[in-house]
């Protein structure tokens, strides 16, 4: 287990770009599975979870070429689907939480798979029924052996069909997604997840031949065809990196430029972190977030305390209310907290608390953060990266604190954001490696 040593309250200045997005990466690299002629995918960030995926598509069959620092060929022509049996897949696919995302490909193409239970952030539970249900009423078997943690599905015989999601799953609308545009007829997929990110798998989907209308609206219809070709493909710059920065630059006090960062695709994101009293500047696909010595939490309007809660897109992203519990400790005023979705995300609030922090957890899902107006510093303090969210608030709230902070298990990190150390020494940060 790796740690990070970090020595704060000093602030930042530069620029800074964002990665290719993690989440946009995991769901691609199992769609270059839908056809055996080359998939040319750019901007992929070099983080654990997206190489590991890599690893792992390449020793099912897929030949994986690197064309450049961050461009890949992908050719699945030979999938060896005998691999699904190994130990191997069994134990790289369970480590690995977007290995999921191989299940509807898998069984679109190849009409059979298995999958591992996969495993990813220890954030509460996380379950699969979402992906399972809307497989099953394409057709396809689930046989669940319970000793082995281990699914083994049929799907010879997928058609097309009326979904309704019980809930707008973006791993779980994808994987559905992929199933059904080699499947036989036309398939609706209601209460669908319209992230962005979903929205550029299927248009990458229908540029190599796939037949999908109302992208970006919760109503998918797609029209099966019998096969797939190759294509082209760049990432969007990653929203929770984006968001992390402006975070960072609050926090700290810093003048930070985030470069090329795809305003457009970044839904509400700008205006929750303008609702903390963050001011920033759209300068083209630039993001200018200036010095600010305060910041003023907003109140609703009749003067009640503002909440920012996750929700599905158009929403906010729960992904990014661990940096905005973080980049409220220093803001004059109070917001509360309700993360929606896991139940132990906000478990890593007792930390912040021993850094100086006044927050009241209430419960699982909500916290309430009393922002020190900087009339206060928090201090530094040894703690533990439990997840790759919390980890990078933690590292935030690590980098304004005076004195030195050591993370633990700096791992989790690296699973979401790359070069981490190196891209924030660049803009002036103090921290190492040790």
């Amino acid at each position: 287990m790796a740690s990070i040593e970090v020595i704060g309250g000093k602030s930042l200045k530069g620029e800074i770009t964002p990665q290719g997005a993690k989440n946009e990466a995991l769901q691609i690299i199992c769609a270059v599975l839908l056809t055996p002629e080359p998939v040319i995918v750019e901007n992929i960030p070099d983080i654990r979870d997206v190489n590991n995926l890599i690893e792992l598509v390449r020793d099912m069959g897929v030949k994986v070429e690197r064309l450049s620092e961050d461009t890949y060929r992908f050719e699945a022509r030979e999938v060896d689907m005998n691999y699904l049996n190994s130990e191997a897949y069994k134990q790289k696919g369970a480590a690995l939480r977007g290995s999921v995302m191989l299940l509807g490909a898998l069984l679109g193409r190849f009409k059979h798979s298995k999958l591992p239970k996969p495993g990813g952030d220890k954030i509460g539970r996380r379950r699969l029924d979402t992906h399972f249900w809307g497989l099953q009423a394409l057709g396809a078997k689930f046989n669940y052996d319970t000793e082995n943690l281990f699914y083994d599905i049929d799907a010879s015989q997928l058609k097309g069909t009326q979904i309704l999601l019980d809930e707008a799953s973006v791993t779980g609308t994808a994987n559905v997604l992929m199933g059904a545009v080699l499947a036989e007829g036309t398939t609706t997929i209601y209460n669908a997840a319209c992230e962005p990110y979903l929205q550029q798998l299927c248009q990458m989907l229908n540029r190599m031949g796939a037949k999908i209308t109302g992208i970006g609206s919760n109503l998918l219809t797609i029209e099966g065809v019998e096969s797939l070709k190759g294509t082209t493909h760049r990432l969007l710059p990653d929203m929770i990196e984006i968001g992390s920065f402006i975070g960072l630059a609050a926090l700290t006090a810093s003048e930070i430029t985030i470069k090329n960062a795809r305003i457009d695709q970044l839904g509400i994101i700008p205006l929750v972190f303008k609702r903390l009293g963050i001011q920033m500047e759209f300068r083209g696909d630039d993001i200018f977030i200036p010095a600010q010595a305060n910041y003023q939490i907003d109140s609703f309007i009749d003067g009640s305390i503002l909440t920012i809660a996750d929700a599905p897109w158009p929403g906010f992203t729960p992904d990014l209310l661990s940096i905005i519990l973080v980049t409220a400790m220093q803001a004059r005023g109070e917001v509360l907290i309700h993360q929606k979705m896991f139940e132990s995300r906000l478990f890593f609030v007792d930390k912040l608390i021993d850094m100086g922090g006044k927050i009241i957890l209430c419960d699982p899902h909500r916290a309430v953060v009393i922002g020190l107006d900087r009339q206060t510093s928090l201090r530094g303090i040894r703690m533990t990266s439990p997840d790759i969210r919390a980890g990078v608030a933690l590292l935030i709230a690590a980098l304004s604190a005076q004195g030195t902070s050591i993370i633990d298990n700096v791992e989790q990190i690296e699973r979401g954001y790359q070069h981490i150390e190196k891209r924030l020494q660049a803009l002036g940060a103090e921290l190492r490696r040790i």
